[in-house]
Protein backbone atom coordinates (compact mmCIF):
# COMPACT_ATOMS: atom_id res chain seq x y z
CA UNK A 1 0.00 0.00 0.00
CA UNK A 2 2.38 2.74 1.05
CA UNK A 3 5.11 2.60 -1.47
CA UNK A 4 7.34 5.26 -2.90
CA UNK A 5 6.63 4.29 -6.51
CA UNK A 6 3.18 3.44 -7.89
CA UNK A 7 3.11 0.18 -9.86
CA UNK A 8 0.43 -0.26 -12.51
CA UNK A 9 -0.42 -3.00 -14.92
CA UNK A 10 0.61 -2.24 -18.49
CA UNK A 11 -1.20 -3.18 -21.67
CA UNK A 12 -0.45 -6.55 -23.26
CA UNK A 13 1.87 -4.99 -25.84
CA UNK A 14 4.26 -3.68 -23.18
CA UNK A 15 7.05 -5.77 -21.75
CA UNK A 16 7.44 -6.56 -18.03
CA UNK A 17 9.87 -3.72 -17.40
CA UNK A 18 7.45 -1.20 -18.86
CA UNK A 19 4.74 -2.63 -16.63
CA UNK A 20 6.70 -1.44 -13.61
CA UNK A 21 6.67 2.21 -14.63
CA UNK A 22 4.69 4.76 -12.66
CA UNK A 23 1.68 6.06 -14.63
CA UNK A 24 1.83 9.74 -15.45
CA UNK A 25 -1.34 11.69 -14.80
CA UNK A 26 -2.13 13.79 -17.90
CA UNK A 27 -2.01 17.55 -17.27
CA UNK A 28 -5.32 19.23 -16.65
CA UNK A 29 -6.73 21.24 -19.53
CA UNK A 30 -6.08 24.94 -19.24
CA UNK A 31 -9.78 25.61 -18.76
CA UNK A 32 -10.11 23.17 -15.84
CA UNK A 33 -9.89 24.62 -12.34
CA UNK A 34 -7.08 23.28 -10.20
CA UNK A 35 -8.38 20.59 -7.86
CA UNK A 36 -8.86 21.64 -4.25
CA UNK A 37 -6.16 20.32 -1.94
CA UNK A 38 -6.72 18.91 1.52
CA UNK A 39 -4.06 19.75 4.10
CA UNK A 40 -1.55 16.92 4.48
CA UNK A 41 -1.32 15.85 8.14
CA UNK A 42 1.86 14.74 9.80
CA UNK A 43 2.47 11.07 10.47
CA UNK A 44 1.68 10.65 14.16
CA UNK A 45 0.85 7.82 16.52
CA UNK A 46 -0.12 6.92 20.06
CA UNK A 47 2.03 4.14 21.53
CA UNK A 48 0.83 2.23 24.60
CA UNK A 49 2.01 -0.86 26.49
CA UNK A 50 -0.20 -3.81 27.38
CA UNK A 51 -0.18 -7.40 28.60
CA UNK A 52 -2.26 -10.43 27.56
CA UNK A 53 -2.61 -13.85 29.15
CA UNK A 54 -2.66 -16.29 26.25
CA UNK A 55 -2.20 -20.04 26.28
CA UNK A 56 -0.88 -20.02 29.83
CA UNK A 57 1.74 -17.39 29.01
CA UNK A 58 1.94 -13.68 29.70
CA UNK A 59 2.52 -11.73 26.49
CA UNK A 60 3.68 -8.14 26.75
CA UNK A 61 2.98 -6.14 23.64
CA UNK A 62 2.97 -2.63 22.19
CA UNK A 63 -0.08 -1.08 20.54
CA UNK A 64 0.52 1.66 17.99
CA UNK A 65 -2.47 3.63 16.69
CA UNK A 66 -1.64 6.20 14.06
CA UNK A 67 -1.45 7.18 10.43
CA UNK A 68 1.02 6.76 7.59
CA UNK A 69 1.04 8.79 4.38
CA UNK A 70 0.92 7.21 0.94
CA UNK A 71 1.89 8.86 -2.32
CA UNK A 72 0.12 9.33 -5.62
CA UNK A 73 1.51 9.18 -9.14
CA UNK A 74 3.21 12.55 -8.65
CA UNK A 75 5.16 11.20 -5.64
CA UNK A 76 3.30 13.57 -3.33
CA UNK A 77 1.06 12.43 -0.46
CA UNK A 78 -2.50 11.76 -1.58
CA UNK A 79 -3.71 9.58 1.30
CA UNK A 80 -3.41 9.33 5.08
CA UNK A 81 -4.09 5.75 6.20
CA UNK A 82 -5.14 4.95 9.77
CA UNK A 83 -3.94 1.71 11.34
CA UNK A 84 -3.54 -0.03 14.67
CA UNK A 85 -0.54 -2.36 15.06
CA UNK A 86 0.10 -4.87 17.84
CA UNK A 87 3.71 -6.01 18.16
CA UNK A 88 5.10 -8.50 20.67
CA UNK A 89 7.69 -7.11 23.09
CA UNK A 90 10.99 -8.79 23.94
CA UNK A 91 11.55 -10.35 20.52
CA UNK A 92 15.26 -10.92 19.98
CA UNK A 93 15.08 -10.30 16.23
CA UNK A 94 11.95 -8.24 15.38
CA UNK A 95 12.82 -8.35 11.68
CA UNK A 96 12.21 -12.10 11.64
CA UNK A 97 8.93 -11.96 13.56
CA UNK A 98 5.87 -12.70 11.32
CA UNK A 99 3.57 -9.77 10.58
CA UNK A 100 -0.01 -10.03 9.31
CA UNK A 101 -1.94 -7.21 7.64
CA UNK A 102 -5.70 -7.43 8.29
CA UNK A 103 -8.65 -5.57 6.77
CA UNK A 104 -12.37 -5.86 6.21
CA UNK A 105 -14.18 -5.37 2.95
CA UNK A 106 -17.39 -3.63 1.86
CA UNK A 107 -15.98 -2.25 -0.31
CA UNK A 108 -15.93 0.84 1.86
CA UNK A 109 -15.82 -0.77 5.30
CA UNK A 110 -13.45 0.08 8.11
CA UNK A 111 -11.71 -2.84 9.80
CA UNK A 112 -13.35 -2.64 13.24
CA UNK A 113 -15.06 -6.01 12.71
CA UNK A 114 -11.88 -8.05 12.39
CA UNK A 115 -10.14 -5.76 14.87
CA UNK A 116 -12.67 -6.10 17.68
CA UNK A 117 -14.06 -9.55 16.98
CA UNK A 118 -11.42 -11.91 15.65
CA UNK A 119 -7.73 -12.22 16.51
CA UNK A 120 -6.62 -8.93 18.02
CA UNK A 121 -5.64 -8.82 21.71
CA UNK A 122 -9.12 -7.66 22.77
CA UNK A 123 -12.65 -8.54 21.65
CA UNK A 124 -16.08 -7.04 22.16
CA UNK A 125 -18.72 -9.28 23.76
CA UNK A 126 -21.91 -9.78 21.73
CA UNK A 127 -25.07 -11.82 22.22
CA UNK A 128 -24.65 -13.55 18.84
CA UNK A 129 -26.77 -14.97 17.30
CA UNK A 130 -29.19 -12.73 19.21
CA UNK A 131 -29.31 -8.95 18.91
CA UNK A 132 -26.73 -7.47 21.30
CA UNK A 133 -28.69 -4.36 22.31
CA UNK A 134 -27.47 -0.98 23.62
CA UNK A 135 -24.48 0.07 25.75
CA UNK A 136 -22.68 -0.51 28.00
CA UNK A 137 -20.57 -3.09 26.18
CA UNK A 138 -17.72 -5.27 27.42
CA UNK A 139 -14.28 -5.36 25.82
CA UNK A 140 -12.30 -8.31 27.17
CA UNK A 141 -8.80 -9.71 26.69
CA UNK A 142 -9.03 -12.05 23.71
CA UNK A 143 -8.05 -15.57 24.68
CA UNK A 144 -8.15 -16.47 20.96
CA UNK A 145 -5.76 -13.77 19.72
CA UNK A 146 -3.14 -14.62 17.09
CA UNK A 147 -0.56 -12.43 18.82
CA UNK A 148 1.32 -15.54 19.95
CA UNK A 149 1.93 -16.39 16.29
CA UNK A 150 2.26 -13.07 14.52
CA UNK A 151 2.28 -9.31 14.92
CA UNK A 152 -0.99 -7.79 13.73
CA UNK A 153 -1.65 -4.61 11.70
CA UNK A 154 -5.30 -3.61 11.23
CA UNK A 155 -5.81 -1.18 8.33
CA UNK A 156 -8.73 1.11 7.49
CA UNK A 157 -9.28 1.61 3.74
CA UNK A 158 -9.11 5.17 2.34
CA UNK A 159 -12.34 7.01 3.14
CA UNK A 160 -13.18 4.70 6.05
CA UNK A 161 -12.35 4.96 9.75
CA UNK A 162 -9.87 7.83 10.07
CA UNK A 163 -8.26 7.15 6.67
CA UNK A 164 -8.67 10.05 4.24
CA UNK A 165 -7.58 11.36 0.85
CA UNK A 166 -5.16 14.28 1.38
CA UNK A 167 -3.36 16.77 -0.82
CA UNK A 168 -4.72 16.43 -4.35
CA UNK A 169 -6.17 13.01 -3.53
CA UNK A 170 -9.91 12.34 -3.86
CA UNK A 171 -12.09 9.34 -3.07
CA UNK A 172 -12.29 8.51 -6.79
CA UNK A 173 -8.54 7.82 -6.66
CA UNK A 174 -9.20 4.94 -4.24
CA UNK A 175 -12.76 3.73 -4.89
CA UNK A 176 -12.12 0.91 -7.32
CA UNK A 177 -10.73 -2.61 -7.52
CA UNK A 178 -7.30 -1.61 -8.82
CA UNK A 179 -7.19 1.82 -7.19
CA UNK A 180 -7.90 0.30 -3.76
CA UNK A 181 -5.28 -2.43 -4.14
CA UNK A 182 -2.68 0.12 -5.21
CA UNK A 183 -3.39 2.20 -2.09
CA UNK A 184 -3.03 -0.83 0.21
CA UNK A 185 0.15 -1.76 -1.65
CA UNK A 186 1.64 1.65 -0.92
CA UNK A 187 0.61 1.49 2.71
CA UNK A 188 2.11 -1.93 3.36
CA UNK A 189 5.40 -1.03 1.67
CA UNK A 190 5.47 2.18 3.73
CA UNK A 191 4.74 0.30 6.97
CA UNK A 192 7.41 -2.30 6.23
CA UNK A 193 9.96 0.42 5.52
CA UNK A 194 9.05 2.60 8.52
CA UNK A 195 9.16 -0.36 10.92
CA UNK A 196 12.14 -2.26 9.47
CA UNK A 197 10.08 -5.38 8.66
CA UNK A 198 11.63 -6.22 5.30
CA UNK A 199 12.83 -9.65 6.40
CA UNK A 200 9.73 -10.58 8.40
CA UNK A 201 7.51 -13.41 7.16
CA UNK A 202 4.44 -11.64 5.78
CA UNK A 203 0.75 -12.54 5.59
CA UNK A 204 -2.44 -10.94 4.27
CA UNK A 205 -5.76 -11.53 6.06
CA UNK A 206 -8.85 -10.18 4.34
CA UNK A 207 -12.53 -10.65 5.04
CA UNK A 208 -15.31 -10.41 2.43
CA UNK A 209 -14.32 -7.79 -0.19
CA UNK A 210 -11.00 -7.88 1.65
CA UNK A 211 -10.44 -11.24 -0.07
CA UNK A 212 -10.97 -9.59 -3.47
CA UNK A 213 -8.41 -7.00 -2.39
CA UNK A 214 -5.96 -9.68 -1.22
CA UNK A 215 -6.00 -11.52 -4.53
CA UNK A 216 -4.99 -8.37 -6.43
CA UNK A 217 -2.81 -6.97 -3.65
CA UNK A 218 -0.55 -9.98 -3.15
CA UNK A 219 0.34 -9.78 -6.84
CA UNK A 220 1.12 -6.05 -6.61
CA UNK A 221 3.27 -6.55 -3.51
CA UNK A 222 5.22 -9.38 -5.05
CA UNK A 223 5.93 -7.22 -8.10
CA UNK A 224 7.39 -4.75 -5.62
CA UNK A 225 9.71 -7.49 -4.38
CA UNK A 226 7.74 -8.46 -1.24
CA UNK A 227 7.15 -12.19 -1.56
CA UNK A 228 4.42 -13.19 0.87
CA UNK A 229 4.26 -16.37 2.91
CA UNK A 230 0.50 -16.73 3.14
CA UNK A 231 -2.93 -15.30 2.40
CA UNK A 232 -5.99 -15.94 4.59
CA UNK A 233 -9.30 -15.59 2.77
CA UNK A 234 -12.19 -15.26 5.23
CA UNK A 235 -15.64 -15.32 3.56
CA UNK A 236 -14.43 -15.09 -0.01
CA UNK A 237 -15.57 -13.36 -3.18
CA UNK A 238 -13.23 -13.56 -6.16
CA UNK A 239 -15.57 -13.49 -9.15
CA UNK A 240 -18.10 -10.71 -9.74
CA UNK A 241 -19.05 -12.21 -13.13
CA UNK A 242 -21.28 -14.65 -11.27
CA UNK A 243 -23.48 -11.77 -10.16
CA UNK A 244 -24.40 -10.69 -13.70
CA UNK A 245 -28.02 -11.13 -14.86
CA UNK A 246 -28.58 -14.37 -16.72
CA UNK A 247 -25.77 -16.17 -14.94
CA UNK A 248 -26.67 -19.30 -12.97
CA UNK A 249 -23.51 -19.46 -10.88
CA UNK A 250 -25.04 -17.54 -8.01
CA UNK A 251 -27.96 -19.98 -7.70
CA UNK A 252 -25.67 -23.00 -7.88
CA UNK A 253 -23.26 -21.52 -5.35
CA UNK A 254 -26.00 -20.58 -2.89
CA UNK A 255 -27.77 -23.95 -2.77
CA UNK A 256 -25.48 -25.72 -0.24
CA UNK A 257 -25.77 -22.71 2.11
CA UNK A 258 -29.57 -22.96 1.95
CA UNK A 259 -29.17 -26.65 2.75
CA UNK A 260 -26.81 -25.99 5.69
CA UNK A 261 -29.37 -23.51 7.03
CA UNK A 262 -32.16 -26.06 6.70
CA UNK A 263 -30.00 -28.58 8.58
CA UNK A 264 -29.32 -26.02 11.32
CA UNK A 265 -33.06 -25.42 11.78
CA UNK A 266 -33.76 -29.18 11.76
CA UNK A 267 -35.76 -29.11 8.52
CA UNK A 268 -33.85 -32.08 7.11
CA UNK A 269 -34.91 -35.61 7.97
CA UNK A 270 -33.48 -39.02 7.23
CA UNK A 271 -29.87 -38.00 6.59
CA UNK A 272 -27.01 -39.66 8.46
CA UNK A 273 -24.69 -36.70 8.99
CA UNK A 274 -24.39 -33.03 8.11
CA UNK A 275 -21.13 -33.63 6.23
CA UNK A 276 -22.59 -36.41 4.06
CA UNK A 277 -25.74 -34.35 3.48
CA UNK A 278 -23.82 -31.28 2.30
CA UNK A 279 -21.64 -33.41 0.04
CA UNK A 280 -24.84 -34.79 -1.50
CA UNK A 281 -26.12 -31.24 -2.07
CA UNK A 282 -22.78 -30.18 -3.60
CA UNK A 283 -22.97 -33.07 -6.08
CA UNK A 284 -26.57 -32.22 -6.97
CA UNK A 285 -25.77 -28.51 -7.36
CA UNK A 286 -22.84 -29.01 -9.74
CA UNK A 287 -24.61 -31.82 -11.61
CA UNK A 288 -28.39 -32.21 -12.02
CA UNK A 289 -29.23 -28.72 -10.80
CA UNK A 290 -26.64 -26.94 -12.95
CA UNK A 291 -27.77 -28.93 -15.99
CA UNK A 292 -31.42 -28.10 -15.35
CA UNK A 293 -30.72 -24.38 -15.03
CA UNK A 294 -28.63 -24.44 -18.21
CA UNK A 295 -31.63 -25.78 -20.14
CA UNK A 296 -33.71 -22.78 -19.12
CA UNK A 297 -37.29 -22.83 -20.42
CA UNK A 298 -36.44 -25.86 -22.60
CA UNK A 299 -36.33 -28.09 -19.50
CA UNK A 300 -39.05 -30.77 -19.90
CA UNK A 301 -41.99 -30.32 -17.46
CA UNK A 302 -41.47 -33.66 -15.75
CA UNK A 303 -37.79 -32.87 -15.19
CA UNK A 304 -38.72 -29.41 -13.94
CA UNK A 305 -41.01 -30.95 -11.31
CA UNK A 306 -38.40 -33.51 -10.25
CA UNK A 307 -35.67 -30.88 -9.80
CA UNK A 308 -38.08 -28.62 -7.89
CA UNK A 309 -38.88 -31.48 -5.50
CA UNK A 310 -35.18 -32.11 -4.85
CA UNK A 311 -34.43 -28.42 -4.28
CA UNK A 312 -37.33 -28.26 -1.83
CA UNK A 313 -36.14 -31.35 0.03
CA UNK A 314 -32.63 -29.90 0.35
CA UNK A 315 -33.63 -26.38 1.39
CA UNK A 316 -36.74 -26.70 3.58
CA UNK A 317 -38.76 -24.62 1.11
CA UNK A 318 -41.97 -25.81 -0.48
CA UNK A 319 -41.82 -27.36 -3.94
CA UNK A 320 -44.52 -24.94 -5.08
CA UNK A 321 -42.41 -21.93 -4.08
CA UNK A 322 -39.37 -23.38 -5.88
CA UNK A 323 -41.48 -23.82 -9.02
CA UNK A 324 -42.81 -20.29 -8.79
CA UNK A 325 -39.21 -19.06 -8.67
CA UNK A 326 -38.33 -21.15 -11.75
CA UNK A 327 -35.87 -23.18 -9.64
CA UNK A 328 -33.80 -20.00 -9.04
CA UNK A 329 -33.91 -18.95 -5.39
CA UNK A 330 -32.27 -15.61 -4.63
CA UNK A 331 -30.78 -15.09 -1.14
CA UNK A 332 -33.27 -12.35 -0.31
CA UNK A 333 -36.23 -14.55 -1.24
CA UNK A 334 -34.83 -17.44 0.76
CA UNK A 335 -34.35 -15.26 3.85
CA UNK A 336 -37.97 -14.07 3.65
CA UNK A 337 -39.60 -17.35 2.69
CA UNK A 338 -37.76 -19.86 4.89
CA UNK A 339 -39.45 -18.85 8.17
CA UNK A 340 -42.45 -16.99 6.77
CA UNK A 341 -44.78 -19.29 8.68
CA UNK A 342 -43.22 -18.11 11.95
CA UNK A 343 -43.33 -14.47 10.71
CA UNK A 344 -39.52 -14.30 10.90
CA UNK A 345 -36.72 -13.32 8.52
CA UNK A 346 -33.16 -14.67 8.47
CA UNK A 347 -29.85 -12.84 8.39
CA UNK A 348 -27.81 -12.40 5.22
CA UNK A 349 -24.37 -12.46 6.81
CA UNK A 350 -25.46 -15.24 9.15
CA UNK A 351 -28.70 -17.17 8.73
CA UNK A 352 -28.62 -18.16 12.42
CA UNK A 353 -29.81 -14.61 13.17
CA UNK A 354 -33.59 -14.13 13.12
CA UNK A 355 -35.69 -10.98 13.16
CA UNK A 356 -39.21 -9.68 12.62
CA UNK A 357 -40.28 -7.64 9.63
CA UNK A 358 -42.97 -5.05 8.99
CA UNK A 359 -45.18 -7.92 7.84
CA UNK A 360 -44.88 -11.52 6.69
CA UNK A 361 -46.23 -10.92 3.19
CA UNK A 362 -43.36 -9.20 1.40
CA UNK A 363 -40.99 -10.82 -1.07
CA UNK A 364 -37.76 -9.54 0.48
CA UNK A 365 -36.66 -8.91 4.09
CA UNK A 366 -36.64 -5.31 5.20
CA UNK A 367 -33.20 -5.49 6.85
CA UNK A 368 -30.44 -7.86 7.88
CA UNK A 369 -30.73 -8.89 11.55
CA UNK A 370 -27.20 -10.31 11.46
CA UNK A 371 -25.90 -6.80 10.72
CA UNK A 372 -28.13 -4.63 12.90
CA UNK A 373 -27.68 -7.06 15.80
CA UNK A 374 -23.96 -6.25 16.23
CA UNK A 375 -23.16 -2.92 14.57
CA UNK A 376 -23.82 -0.73 17.62
CA UNK A 377 -21.69 -2.93 19.86
CA UNK A 378 -18.69 -2.92 17.53
CA UNK A 379 -18.71 0.77 16.67
CA UNK A 380 -19.29 2.01 20.22
CA UNK A 381 -16.88 -0.43 21.87
CA UNK A 382 -14.11 0.35 19.38
CA UNK A 383 -14.41 4.11 19.82
CA UNK A 384 -14.30 3.72 23.60
CA UNK A 385 -11.34 1.32 23.39
CA UNK A 386 -9.43 3.63 21.06
CA UNK A 387 -10.00 6.58 23.36
CA UNK A 388 -9.45 5.07 26.79
CA UNK A 389 -6.98 2.23 26.23
CA UNK A 390 -5.04 3.20 23.11
CA UNK A 391 -5.09 6.92 24.01
CA UNK A 392 -5.78 7.93 20.43
CA UNK A 393 -8.03 10.84 19.52
CA UNK A 394 -8.82 12.68 16.30
CA UNK A 395 -10.98 15.60 15.26
CA UNK A 396 -12.09 13.61 12.21
CA UNK A 397 -15.36 11.71 12.02
CA UNK A 398 -14.78 7.97 12.29
CA UNK A 399 -16.56 6.26 9.38
CA UNK A 400 -17.41 2.56 10.03
CA UNK A 401 -18.63 2.60 6.44
CA UNK A 402 -17.21 5.26 4.13
CA UNK A 403 -19.82 7.62 2.66
CA UNK A 404 -20.78 6.78 -0.94
CA UNK A 405 -17.77 4.52 -1.49
CA UNK A 406 -19.59 1.28 -2.22
CA UNK A 407 -22.18 3.01 -4.39
CA UNK A 408 -19.49 4.61 -6.56
CA UNK A 409 -17.07 1.70 -6.66
CA UNK A 410 -15.31 1.01 -9.94
CA UNK A 411 -15.50 -2.81 -10.21
CA UNK A 412 -13.53 -2.97 -13.44
CA UNK A 413 -10.14 -4.65 -13.25
CA UNK A 414 -7.10 -5.15 -15.42
CA UNK A 415 -5.82 -8.67 -14.74
CA UNK A 416 -2.18 -9.74 -14.87
CA UNK A 417 -0.68 -10.14 -18.31
CA UNK A 418 -0.64 -13.76 -19.45
CA UNK A 419 -2.99 -15.22 -16.82
CA UNK A 420 -5.30 -17.99 -17.91
CA UNK A 421 -9.08 -17.85 -17.88
CA UNK A 422 -11.11 -14.65 -18.22
CA UNK A 423 -9.04 -11.68 -19.35
CA UNK A 424 -6.19 -13.86 -20.66
CA UNK A 425 -5.08 -11.00 -22.92
CA UNK A 426 -4.98 -8.59 -19.97
CA UNK A 427 -7.86 -6.54 -21.33
CA UNK A 428 -9.80 -4.56 -18.71
CA UNK A 429 -12.70 -6.51 -17.22
CA UNK A 430 -16.00 -4.77 -16.53
CA UNK A 431 -16.56 -6.81 -13.37
CA UNK A 432 -13.68 -7.95 -11.21
CA UNK A 433 -12.50 -11.51 -11.67
CA UNK A 434 -9.48 -11.83 -9.37
CA UNK A 435 -9.02 -15.56 -8.77
CA UNK A 436 -6.66 -15.37 -11.73
CA UNK A 437 -4.57 -12.73 -9.95
CA UNK A 438 -4.17 -15.02 -6.96
CA UNK A 439 -3.26 -17.90 -9.27
CA UNK A 440 -0.68 -15.70 -10.98
CA UNK A 441 0.88 -14.82 -7.61
CA UNK A 442 1.01 -18.50 -6.65
CA UNK A 443 2.69 -19.52 -9.89
CA UNK A 444 5.35 -16.85 -9.48
CA UNK A 445 5.81 -17.62 -5.77
CA UNK A 446 5.30 -21.40 -5.49
CA UNK A 447 5.79 -21.23 -1.70
CA UNK A 448 2.73 -18.97 -1.25
CA UNK A 449 0.07 -20.71 0.85
CA UNK A 450 -3.65 -19.88 0.89
CA UNK A 451 -6.22 -20.70 3.57
CA UNK A 452 -9.91 -20.22 2.71
CA UNK A 453 -12.06 -20.05 5.87
CA UNK A 454 -15.81 -20.37 5.42
CA UNK A 455 -18.95 -19.97 7.49
CA UNK A 456 -21.63 -22.52 6.58
CA UNK A 457 -24.43 -19.99 7.19
CA UNK A 458 -22.98 -17.13 5.14
CA UNK A 459 -25.29 -15.95 2.34
CA UNK A 460 -23.12 -12.96 1.42
CA UNK A 461 -20.17 -15.10 0.23
CA UNK A 462 -21.36 -18.73 0.15
CA UNK A 463 -18.79 -21.45 0.81
CA UNK A 464 -19.62 -23.50 -2.28
CA UNK A 465 -19.06 -20.51 -4.55
CA UNK A 466 -15.61 -20.15 -2.97
CA UNK A 467 -14.89 -23.81 -3.67
CA UNK A 468 -15.98 -23.46 -7.29
CA UNK A 469 -13.96 -20.28 -7.91
CA UNK A 470 -10.75 -21.60 -6.35
CA UNK A 471 -11.11 -24.82 -8.35
CA UNK A 472 -11.03 -22.84 -11.63
CA UNK A 473 -7.58 -21.30 -11.17
CA UNK A 474 -5.89 -23.76 -13.56
CA UNK A 475 -3.11 -24.56 -11.12
CA UNK A 476 -0.84 -27.55 -11.50
CA UNK A 477 -1.41 -30.21 -8.84
CA UNK A 478 1.50 -29.26 -6.54
CA UNK A 479 0.36 -25.62 -6.46
CA UNK A 480 -3.29 -26.56 -6.00
CA UNK A 481 -2.16 -28.36 -2.85
CA UNK A 482 -1.12 -24.97 -1.42
CA UNK A 483 -4.81 -24.10 -0.96
CA UNK A 484 -6.55 -25.33 2.20
CA UNK A 485 -10.17 -24.98 3.33
CA UNK A 486 -11.75 -24.76 6.77
CA UNK A 487 -15.47 -24.66 7.64
CA UNK A 488 -17.35 -23.35 10.66
CA UNK A 489 -20.87 -23.41 12.06
CA UNK A 490 -21.14 -19.66 11.81
CA UNK A 491 -21.75 -16.96 9.24
CA UNK A 492 -19.81 -14.35 7.30
CA UNK A 493 -18.09 -13.17 10.49
CA UNK A 494 -17.08 -16.61 11.73
CA UNK A 495 -15.73 -15.17 14.99
CA UNK A 496 -19.22 -14.19 16.22
CA UNK A 497 -19.64 -17.81 17.29
CA UNK A 498 -17.20 -18.19 20.19
CA UNK A 499 -16.93 -21.95 19.85
CA UNK A 500 -16.01 -21.51 16.19
CA UNK A 501 -13.62 -18.64 16.99
CA UNK A 502 -11.80 -21.03 19.31
CA UNK A 503 -11.64 -23.67 16.57
CA UNK A 504 -10.56 -21.14 13.97
CA UNK A 505 -7.72 -19.92 16.19
CA UNK A 506 -6.57 -23.52 16.56
CA UNK A 507 -6.76 -24.04 12.79
CA UNK A 508 -4.89 -20.82 12.05
CA UNK A 509 -2.18 -21.49 14.64
CA UNK A 510 -1.51 -24.89 13.07
CA UNK A 511 -1.57 -23.37 9.56
CA UNK A 512 0.92 -20.62 10.49
CA UNK A 513 3.21 -23.30 11.93
CA UNK A 514 3.03 -25.31 8.71
CA UNK A 515 3.62 -22.28 6.51
CA UNK A 516 6.57 -21.09 8.59
CA UNK A 517 8.35 -24.41 8.98
CA UNK A 518 11.85 -24.26 7.46
CA UNK A 519 11.88 -25.07 3.76
CA UNK A 520 14.02 -28.01 2.75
Amino acid sequence: MSRASLITLAAISLDFAAAQERPVRPPAAASEPAPAETPVPKEASSVTQHELQLGGKSLKYTATAGNLLIEGADEKPNGSIFYVAYTLDGVADPSARPVTFLYNGGPGSASIWLHMGSFGPVRVVTASPQSTGPAPYQVLPNEYSLLDKTDLVFIDAPGTGYSRPVGKGAIKDFAGTDQDAQAFDRFIVRYVAANHRWNSPKFLFGESYGTTRSAVLVNYLQRDGLSFNGVVLLSTILNYFNMAPGQNGTFIGNLPTYAATAWHYKRIKGKSSEKDFLNEVRAFARGEYADALAQGHNLPPARFDAIAAKVAAFTGLSAEFVKQANLRISPTRFRKEFARGERLILGRYDTRFEGTDIDAAGENPGYDPSSTGITGAYVTAFRDYLDRQLKYSSNLTYFPSGPNINQNWDRSHRPPTGQGGPGAQAQPLRDAYVAGDLADAMRKNPALKVLAANGLFDLATPFFTTELDLAQMNLEKPLAGNIEFTYYHSGHMVYLNLDELKQMKSDLAAWYDRVLQPRK
